[in-house]
């Protein structure tokens, strides 16, 4: 059995429907399972955390639950730690933290790992990340708003976070079919940490088929899909999934690029918007108030709605300066939290979220405490049919075709 702890709540629908994909059966909880939970018949048991920015000590901690909860559940032979696919940790972050912690509770000499996810255009070459063609420290991703990425060489990234070393797996070496040799190379080394190259989906299967005995891996979902090609016992094949239905909203508050285009493409296709200002209101009970008192007042007939607080760099900036970081981040998060509780109360059965935390913070509100995961509206972004009957639409930041928000909830 396989257990995958992910660090965000989006990060692991991703994971979850790569395993899925592959024909394994998965299981997803959003925070730990409760109290007596037993998990139905699975593959592969998914937790969902949001440890991705908060304090280190809490990470570990939370990070060593879960991983105590998948050991007490048979679902530890094989642990995957989930992260985001532009390694979203600044020099401060979170990654190497947890990846000690778990490895030494685990006591595994050597982490192999990567990024790499070529279906979403980030590649690792060299140890470097790419987004698309361009170096993940000179892409979009320098002025993500809580996770700045300027560096762009993975070692470097992690060393600076963990007190071990960290190497690479070439390409070359990937290709060349001799990822276990060099990763017990890099053991004997004193490396505990290993990134290895992928351009593509077939050199993410050469370093699943490599990696499938190991204790411990780490990685975005293209590493996660490489593994459960691996260990799948079948040809693959998706079970079928319920199609989602009833009344849409669209919550966004992720400031990607690819965020922006599809907030975007919801206002030029006509559908009713309502931005979140906490400059102008900086109290989240009162900006969720005036944001549902809007919705109540919407016309039948004009489409699922936006309520986004998604904003262009130089906006955020400034609201980030006047506000800070992490109270500007708090206030939005918890009123996109509390919106979304009233849009249920009000009859909304499709949620669609756009962004990690904001997500975390929507499926926090509403208590879903997990749910089956069913097909993908965009690559790694599956709809989620919880037991009493809501279908969650989790996206990543960064993820989508530009209209992905518009056809999601038509």
């Amino acid at each position: 059995m396989i257990g995958a702890i992910a660090d965000d709540f989006t990060g692991a629908t991703d994971v979850a429907v790569a395993m899925r994909r592959r024909g394994l059966r998965t299981v997803l909880y959003f925070g730990l399972p409760p109290q007596g939970t037993e998990p139905p018949e699975h593959d592969v048991v998914v937790i969902a955390l949001k440890t991705r920015t908060i304090p280190k000590a809490d990470a570990v901690a939370r990070t060593l639950r879960a991983l105590r909860w998948l050991r007490a559940h048979g679902a530890a032979q094989q642990v995957y730690f989930k992260y985001c696919s532009t390694f979203d940790s600044t020099r401060d972050g979170n990654i190497g933290p947890v990846l000690d912690a778990l490895a030494d509770a685990m006591e595994v000499p050597l982490v192999a790992m990567t990024p790499s996810s070529p279906e979403h255009g980030r590649t690792q070459y060299n140890g470097y990340l790419f987004v698309g063609d361009v170096l993940l420290g000179e892409s979009h991703m320098r002025h993500h708003p809580l996770t700045p990425m300027t560096d762009s060489y993975l070692p470097r990234l992690l060393e600076a976070q963990s007190a071990y070393r960290a190497g690479v797996v070439t390409l070359d070496q990937v290709r060349g079919h001799v990822v276990e040799q060099r990763l017990a190379e890099l053991r004997e080394h004193g490396v505990r940490y290993a990134f290895v190259d992928a351009l593509d989906d077939s050199d993410l299967e050469v370093s699943g088929r490599a990696l499938a005995g190991a204790r411990l891996v780490a990685g975005a979902a293209g590493l996660a899909g490489g593994l459960a090609a691996a260990h799948a016992r079948t040809g693959g094949g998706e079970p079928p999934a319920p199609a989602p239905s009833g009344v849409a909203a669209v919550l966004a508050g992720s400031c990607s690029a690819r965020t922006l285009e599809q907030v975007a493409a919801m206002i030029e296709a006509g559908r009713p918007a309502y931005r979140l200002d906490a400059l102008t209101d900086r109290d989240p009970v009162s900006l969720a108030r005036g944001a549902l008192a809007w919705y109540d007042h919407l016309p039948p007939g004009s489409g699922a709605p936006l309520i986004y607080s998604s904003l262009e760099p130089a906006a955020l900036r400034r609201v980030q300066q006047i506000l800070g970081t992490e109270r500007s981040a708090t206030i939005l998060e918890h009123a996109l939290g509390d919106i979304a509780r009233g849009l249920v109360e009000r009859g909304v059965t499709r949620v669609i979220s756009a962004g990690g935390e904001t997500s975390g913070a929507i499926v926090s509100a509403l208590g879903v405490p997990g749910g089956m995961i069913g097909a993908e509206a965009a690559r790694g972004v599956p709809w989620i049919h919880t037991p009493d009957g809501l279908s969650l639409l989790l996206k990543s930041g960064n993820f989508g075709e530009p209209d992905l928000l518009v056809e999601a909830s038509r």
